[in-house]
């Protein structure tokens, strides 16, 4: 028993001096002087030394010793008094003083680009350039000075090779974060749509998501940036290559005509727009956008129940889209099924997939909501019964007086 307590002894020993030397250490860190920090400690360690060798001795003995003791230990209170009194006068004063210059906590140094955003204002781009390069020597993994340079190449000097390049560096490397390499990559496909009306690099900048990140929502996105990029540059194409548009003569007499049913725009045919989009999603099977109008064209043009849920199926099981997404096409699901005459159980199954799989989102409180008014969604559906009015009921905003009687 002893034993154990002579070992538990020296575990607490040695722990105290662990925690003695940590508190030191951390002391001497924190310090702004840890040369004078150090004299304190020596004169303190000597004085307590002479306390226990010499004073405490005196007392023990008694009579005039034990005065002379009471003289020694009041010297020794004064030298710790003029060794310690700032730091004791910081320990009171610090915590007040932190309320209003935030304490000794170290400012988290960071980028500073009012300098950059002034010139810039001002039309010196070439200034506004160095001013963001200054910080970038700093802090070069910064991402918002990184896009500052880019834009301020792209945007303001026109010299989108340039900003390229400064793309590039940051995405290309190793620990780049991969939502910060998207929005850069994005940003320069923009710029080179809008600004070098290039649908070629464009396409090579979003390839690059892809490449770098498969199988993510980023790349998704990137896939359908890619699958609208032939629109882009039909647009581009008309407005670099206008042409004298002839409009033709009017009609004459157009309010002395019986009919002007001719006059009115036709409409595309259902059958020819979605051959269209299924030759687009051949080649750009991710395009949402296309693929959902495709189920509108089924469901509403052709009440084809059956082909719209295949092309909604297909978005709904897309890993990559968001939850909001894929709740929203279940509701769609669930209307075209309401619509067509699908029967309340299967419209339920419907909707208590957004449930089970978004159960912690507010959109599954939203779909029970709907779910426990799918009865009423059905009846207000229900057609109502025409209603045949005789003659009299026919011609009864026609008539000004009472019918005379008699003969």
């Amino acid at each position: 028993m002893n034993r154990l307590h002579q070992i538990l002894d020296g575990a607490l020993s040695v722990l105290g001096l662990l925690f003695i030397g940590w508190l030191f250490w951390r002391s001497l860190k924190r310090s702004y002087e840890p040369g004078a920090l150090i004299l304190k400690w020596v004169i303190t360690a000597v004085v307590l030394f002479f306390i226990f060798k010499r004073v405490m001795p005196d007392f023990g003995r008694g009579g005039l010793d034990a005065i002379v003791g009471l003289m020694e230990m009041l010297a020794c209170g004064f030298v710790m008094t003029l060794t310690w009194r700032h730091s004791f006068i910081d320990l009171i004063a610090n915590p007040l003083a932190s309320l209003y210059d935030g304490g000794r906590d170290e400012i988290e140094s960071k980028p500073y680009y009012s300098v950059t955003n002034a010139k810039r204002q001002r039309g010196e781009y070439l200034e506004a350039i160095a001013a963001v390069r200054e910080q970038l020597a700093k802090f070069p993994k910064d991402f918002e000075g990184i896009m500052l340079l880019a834009r301020i190449q792209a945007e303001d000097t026109k010299d989108l090779q340039g900003a390229e390049i400064t793309l590039n560096k940051f995405c290309e490397a190793e620990d780049a974060p991969p939502k910060q390499v998207a929005a850069a990559w994005t940003t320069l496909a923009d710029w080179h749509l809008k600004i070098g009306v290039d649908v070629d690099s464009a396409r090579a900048a979003l390839q690059k998501i892809i490449g770098r990140f498969p199988e993510t929502e980023m790349a998704l996105a990137a896939e359908q940036r890619i699958a609208h990029l032939g629109g882009a540059e039909k647009i581009m194409l008309a407005a670099h290559d206008r042409q004298t548009i002839t409009v033709p003569e009017g009609v004459n007499n157009i309010g002395l005509l019986d009919s002007t049913t001719f006059l009115q725009p036709k409409e595309i045919d259902p059958g020819r727009l979605a051959a269209a989009h299924l030759k687009h999603l051949e080649t750009h099977p991710h395009d949402s956008e296309v693929r959902e109008k495709l189920a509108t064209i089924y469901a509403h043009d052709f009440k084809r129940l059956d082909l719209a849920t295949l092309e909604l199926a297909q978005l709904i099981n897309e890993p990559r889209h968001s939850p909001k997404q894929i709740a929203n096409w279940l509701n769609l699901l669930a209307n075209y099924q309401v619509e067509l005459g699908a029967d309340v159980a299967t419209v339920s199954a419907t909707l208590e997939q957004i449930v089970e799989r978004f159960p912690d989102l507010p959109l599954a409180e939203v779909t029970q909501r709907r779910m426990a008014r799918l009865n009423l969604e059905f009846k207000g559906k229900e057609k109502t019964p025409d209603v045949k009015l005789g003659v009299y009921e026919q011609n009864i905003g026609l008539k000004y007086g009472s019918p005379p009687r008699g003969g």
